[in-house]
């Protein structure tokens, strides 16, 4: 397998095709299967199951995202990206998410560490349905053919977007399940930073 982590140009012109399709397949496995199963656990209704499930998906997305940090950046043959066709809706599993999470949904995440140590409040439901939808714009790219357009939006959002909201996520579901099988009491009011 040749190496795609510190690449120069030169040779990463050699090695494109076949490497990146990999991780483009890869990554459009890892996108459906997060999807689906976010999608059933927002379903399900069942909440006492559902964060291990979340925590489970969620680590598995950021390993498999990882790879689109490491790799040098990816730039589509025609420079410009095509229609996607309409924008993923996720508003309905967005309100089954908060719905399910109650309480838990929300949290306290600090926005950029490296720019100031700004606490705002997220949720979860936003964080996973925003996750979803970046996951799906890159999945009618590479159902369409668009390979390499679909690992370009994919590195570009996981830089942007949905590596960071996966992350906190994480964060913030590994503190709600030490919470719970620990049995200290969740302070709500002290996770709002307003």
């Amino acid at each position: 397998m040749t190496d795609t982590t510190h690449p120069s140009e030169g040779d990463l012109a050699e090695i494109a095709p076949a490497d990146l399709a990999d991780i483009a397949d890869d990554m459009a496995a890892a996108a459906a299967q997060f999807i689906n199963v976010v999608e059933a656990v927002a379903a399900a209704n069942e909440p006492d199951g559902s964060i291990a499930i979340l925590l489970l998906e969620l680590s598995g997305l950021l390993a498999s995202g990882a790879p689109l940090g490491a790799i040098v950046d990816v730039v589509p043959h025609e420079r410009f990206e095509p229609d996607a066709g309409a924008e993923p809706a996720v508003d309905r599993l967005r309100d089954a998410l908060r719905d399910l999470l109650g309480p838990a949904d929300e949290y306290a995440e600090v926005f950029d560490p490296y720019s100031g140590p700004e606490v705002v409040t997220a949720r979860l439901s936003d964080d996973l349905a925003d996750i979803v939808a970046d996951l799906l714009h890159g999945l009618a790219h590479h159902t369409a053919g668009r390979s390499l357009e679909a690992l370009w939006w994919w590195q570009f959002s996981y830089l942007n977007s949905w590596g960071q909201g996966a992350s906190a996520a994480v964060r913030a579901i590994q503190s709600l399940m030490a919470h719970v099988r620990l049995e200290v009491p969740i302070d709500v009011d002290a996770a709002d930073p307003a």
